[in-house]
Parts: structure tokens; sequence; C-alpha cells
């Protein structure tokens, strides 16, 4: 059984409502120890529970509250200190175990943890494991509730990073100069992160130069992005660009502009839903993760990308929590834009492409289920180059608000391809026949069309000359593109995706 967080209700509220409800086992999943303990030992205060037992492999068995280093002697085994619980606790008690998880794999172990739980369940007693990964036996997954840790809110954060700032500012005497609008945007940035991290982010960027001012609110994303990808569940996407730095794309650019404003409190009173999302299908190099990042500078959110092929873990079971908390992390930051790269590579096996015993479709289900209820803002770009390797249920309509195809640049939006990446690398257009360009470079990619210009600035260089028009035309003729090479699989795109998809230009 699983307690998912909530909004409405605290952590220390939602487990006394376990310890109320009788849990001869709750497990407890989490890196940050100290807040579990605090939750847990605070839910047992409230309720009156006066015996309080905690257990270590360090110390063994020793009081739950009080710090006088007086242990239970020859407890430090998991097995020695469950028999204790079984045949010395006779009284209703609250037992916390911290690591357990890990021991379970021995057998003696596990069977002393299932008679702990039925004689606790007969007592009213209640088994507390504290661990930093959830790799349980099923016999004990049965039979245990789960509680999750919610990651802190606005609120919260606003209060940590104040006391953050007073106990700096006691030992190294900080200045703080920052505005109301910029405490906010610090206060936006640092949503999703653990209340440690947070206290470890605010202290570093302020102690490196005694000071916390706005200049500091790069420094937290930096460290933010530097302690997501430690996680490995999303990766923090910087996003330099704009809409007006993308060719082409009219019918895409109208569309999200049309939208951006529907994420606001006056949309809502209007009588609008937030977007939920696009999935962008097309030929490799089009722009479709270039739409991702520019749609994330333009409506001002982060953008977290998730490998869906990173997901899948050896171990029974872990595939499908690191997916969980992947999209809880998510919601936990919003308002964000989710971009969820290459989401057939991910999900294959799901659409009957291959066997790996239903988890795939078991993931996949996971997916759809929280892509359709989930309610925090999180804004959805899933970007696919196979169709035949999407399930069939994520293309029915009401998974997305719109299905775009991104096709092959037609000429015009060639020639403005050309113009930007020229203005990138410091040339002027206007010394360039941007129409011979574009004629020559027909079944170009975008991404083929910056390689020629790369190509070109390669040649000049090499011969000391300035770049002209005729280094990139010959850099066109020399590379035959994607749509010649693989012309039969484009075609069959494109023949696909007529009166299936919205052309997105």
């Amino acid at each position: 059984m699983t307690t998912a967080a909530t909004t409405t209700k605290s952590d220390l509220e939602r487990f006394e409502e376990l310890l109320g409800a009788g849990h001869a086992c709750i497990s407890i999943v989490t890196l940050e120890e100290e807040d579990a303990l605090r939750v847990v030992r605070d839910a047992a205060m409230g309720r009156d529970m006066g015996n309080i037992h905690l257990w270590s492999m360090a110390n063994g068995i020793e009081d739950g509250l009080l710090d006088d280093e007086s242990c239970v002697p020859d407890t430090e085994h998991p097995a020695a200190a469950l028999y204790h619980f079984v045949h010395q606790l006779n009284h209703p008690a609250l037992c916390i175990a911290l690591d357990l998880a890990p021991h379970l794999r021995d057998e003696k172990t596990r069977r002393l943890l299932r008679n702990c739980i039925t004689a606790f369940r007969s007592r009213g007693s209640t088994l507390v494991m504290i661990d930093e990964d959830d790799k349980l036996p099923p016999a004990i997954q049965a039979c245990t509730t789960r509680f999750e840790m919610s990651l802190p809110n606005e609120d919260q954060i606003e209060r940590l990073i104040k006391q953050t700032l007073r106990r700096v500012n006691r030992e190294h005497d900080i200045e703080i100069d920052i505005s109301k609008r910029g405490f906010q945007t610090v206060i936006k940035n640092l949503r999703g992160l653990t209340r440690s991290q947070i206290e470890r982010i605010i202290t570093d960027v302020t102690i490196s130069d005694r000071r916390f001012d706005e200049e500091d609110i790069n420094h937290i994303l930096a460290h933010k992005r530097q302690t997501l990808q430690a996680g490995g569940l999303l990766e923090y996407i910087e996003t330099p660009i704009d809409l007006s730095e993308i060719g082409g794309l009219k019918r895409l650019k109208s569309w999200l502009n049309q939208r951006q404003g529907a994420m606001s409190q006056q949309a809502q009173q209007f009588g609008l839903s937030a977007p939920r999302g696009v999935l962008l299908l097309g030929v490799q190099g089009a722009g479709k993760s270039l739409c991702a990042k520019a749609v994330a500078a333009a409506w001002q959110r982060p953008l977290l990308r998730m490998d869906p092929g990173a997901l899948y873990d050896r171990y029974i079971g872990e595939s499908e929590r690191r997916l969980r908390e992947t999209l809880h992390q998510a919601e936990q930051m919003a308002p964000i834009i989710l971009w969820i790269d290459e989401i057939e590579k991910g999900f294959a096996s799901a659409a009957g492409r291959s066997s790996d015993g239903g988890l795939s479709r078991r993931m996949f289900g996971t997916l759809l289920t929280w892509m359709q209820d989930h309610e925090a803002p999180v804004f959805i770009i899933a970007t696919a180059n196979d169709i035949e390797a999407l399930p069939p249920e994520l293309l029915r309509k009401g998974r997305f608000d719109e299905i775009f195809f991104v096709d092959l640049p037609d000429e015009s939006t060639r020639a403005i391809i050309f113009q930007i990446h020229l203005k990138k690398r410091g040339r002027s257009p206007e010394d360039f026949d941007l129409d011979a360009l574009a004629h020559a470079s027909d079944g170009f990619s975008g991404a083929e069309i910056e390689q020629a210009v790369i190509a070109g600035l390669h040649d000049a260089f090499s011969t000391n000359a300035a770049l002209t028009t005729q280094h990139m035309l010959a850099a066109v003729n020399e590379s035959p593109p994607l749509s010649v090479t693989m012309r039969e699989k484009v075609d069959a795109l494109r023949t696909w995706s007529q009166r299936r998809c919205v052309p997105a230009n």
C-alpha cells in the first residue's frame, strides 16, 4: 500500500493518521533521514506514545527520544534486534529501524521481520523502517505501508531560506541586498529540492562572497542543475534561445503563443484549463528538440529533460520506482516544461516490439495515467522519430493537446535557417546568396543546413579566405541529406502524418 503526498496536509498530520490507523509496519524511503526521524518522533509524541525505540547497525537498540548513549547489548545485528522487538516488547511501542532493507536478503532476518510485523499487529505496535532505497522483498512489501516525505512548498522554502541566512549571518556576518521579486524568483527556482539541498545551496552561494543578492539567482540555478543531474532522474537544460531563432514552424509557434497566457489565474477564471502538452513527430534534425528549448525560454519556465531509456534498471521494481520518483519530482518543481526526448525509445516494447516481461507496458501505463490525471502545471513536450514504435494509446486524442508533424523545411524556410546560422556566427546574411543556398539544399533538415554552414567555415578557414556562398554550396553538394539516404522511411513518415497530425509549418 502507498500513501501519497498531498498538498493539504503536512507530513506530520499524514503520519499521525497512519499511527492512529494502527499500521504495523511503515516504510519511509528518503535520503533526508533527519527529517524523517523528526516527523516520526513528533507524531509519536503527539499521540503520546511513550515507548520509542531506535535501532541502527552502529548502536543496536537505544532510546528513540533520549540521547543517553545507553543501548541494549548485543542488538547490533538486525536479526537480534528484531528478536528483541518480538520477545521483549510485550507492550505497545513504536520501533524505528534505520537501513534495515539491505539486510532483508538474509532469510533469517526476513523471517524475523515477518514475525515482528505479525506480533506488532496484535499488540498495537508499529515498526517504522527508514531506508535510502525501497528494495524490499515482495513478502515484506505486501504487509508494509509506504509513506512518502513531501518536498517543501514555497512557504516552507521561504522560511528555510530565512533560517539559513540567519544562521550564516551569525557565523560569517553577510550582507543581504535582494528585491522582493528577486527573492520570489529564488524561491521558485528552489522548488523540487529537499530541505537539506536547499540549505546547502543557500549556504554555498552566500558564503562565497558573504552576500545574498540578485546575482545569486544564476548561481542557485547552476547549483540546482548539478544537484538534479547528480540524482540522475531529470536533467536541467539551459535555454539560451527563443522562438525567433527557429526557422519556419509558423503554425506551431502560433499555437504556443496563443496558449502562453493560458497558464495564468485570469485564464482559469475565464474558463480555460492550462494546456497539458504537445507531441512532436517528424524527421530527424527538423527542429523538434530545438522547439522544446525555445518554448521553455519563451514561456520563462525551467526545462527538465527526461530520458525514458535511462529509467530502466536490471533490478525488479527499480524501473517503476524511478519513473514514479521522476514524475513526482516534476510535479514538485512545477511550473515547468517536461521534455520527454525520443519517447518511443523508452517504450518500444509497449508497442509489442520486444518481450521484457511486461515492464515497458507497465511503465507506459504509469506514464499515461499520470499524463491524464496530474494537476500540477507541468507542460509536456514529447518528441519522436519512429511512429511505428509508438504504442497506439499514446496517439489517442486527449493524451496531448495537439500532435504536430515537423517536416523538412521548404525553400523559403531554408533561406531563413541559413540566415539564422550565419548571424549566429558573426556573418551578415546580405553578403550571401540565400536564394541559391536554399534552392541547392532541397531535402535538407535544419540540423543539416547548420552543418553545411559549419563545413563552409572550415573550408574557408583552412584556406585563410573569407566565407563565401561557394564554400557552403560545395558543402551542400558534397553531403547528401537524410531524406535521400533514407528516402523510403522519410516518405512513409510523411504519408502517415497526413490527416493524422497538424503540420507544424
